[in-house]
């Protein structure tokens, strides 16, 4: 077994060894769970922001052979957000969408579904492949709390890999990344030009099936297209903020 100090802390809180892992399909939560499989049990777990895309399912079914684990599916707390402030929908759905009454669900609420849904101890821990090296802050908050957070109950336990090592370890294990890397050149996370450009050209069916849940999500294009031949365009990798 591969010592790791915050798995230890996490185990002597609990008297289990069962724990949650938050999926993302991108390199960071593979080395999550790559830096605390020997002590855990994991129920790992995906939120999906837009339902039914096919390269999305694709890389899902892959990823659960690799775990030996099914991966439990729920909506993102961003596509409850999405409807609810009605983001890229036509006028004759709104009042559809204020009836229906989306609910405003957060992190913590979505992982309290995939608690109850799945049998789990209430006091299950949750590991997540967050880093120092994301950024300073947080750099600044990991080194302060060691990579776990009691309050919450996440933990952190690639929190000190840099990325030679966390590729280093993917190699190892013989693990393929998503064709989110090769297309995007990171992992599927909204709906803004980074993406929206790229899914049209190259997942034709699943921008079908954006436009069938959004359907104005084409003016995003369109914008930035005309911006572009007026020249006014800014880059790509403008988010949108929802």
């Amino acid at each position: 077994m591969t010592a790791n100090p915050v798995c230890d802390v996490v185990r002597a809180a609990t008297n289990h060894d069962k724990a949650l892992l938050s999926f993302s399909c991108g390199k960071d939560s593979w080395a999550a769970w790559l830096s605390a499989r020997d002590h855990f049990d994991f129920t790992p777990y995906y939120l999906y922001l837009v339902p039914g895309l096919e390269f999305v399912e694709e890389y899902l079914q892959y990823a659960e052979k690799v775990l030996g684990k099914r991966i439990v599916r729920l909506p993102h707390p961003s596509f409850y957000r999405w409807m609810n402030q009605a983001i890229f929908q036509v006028p004759e759905r709104l009042r559809i969408i204020e009836a229906v009454g989306w609910p405003d669900y957060d992190y913590d609420d979505m992982r309290g579904a995939v608690i109850e849904d799945c049998g789990l101890p209430d006091d299950v821990w949750t590991a997540t492949g967050v880093r120092a090296a994301d950024s300073p802050m947080r750099r600044a908050s990991l080194i302060k709390n060691q990579g776990v957070n009691a309050k919450r109950r996440y933990f952190y336990p690639c929190w000190d890999w840099k990325k030679d090592k966390l590729l280093e370890e993917l190699v190892r294990a013989g693990i393929k990344l998503p064709i989110d890397y090769k297309v995007f050149g990171r992992s599927f996370d909204g709906l803004d030009l980074r993406f929206l450009v790229k899914i049209r050209e190259h997942f034709p069916r699943d921008y079908r099936t954006i436009l069938d849940w959004f359907p104005l999500v084409d003016m995003e294009i369109a914008r930035y297209e005309f911006a572009q031949r007026t020249g006014t365009a800014r880059l790509a990798g403008q988010r949108q903020r929802a």
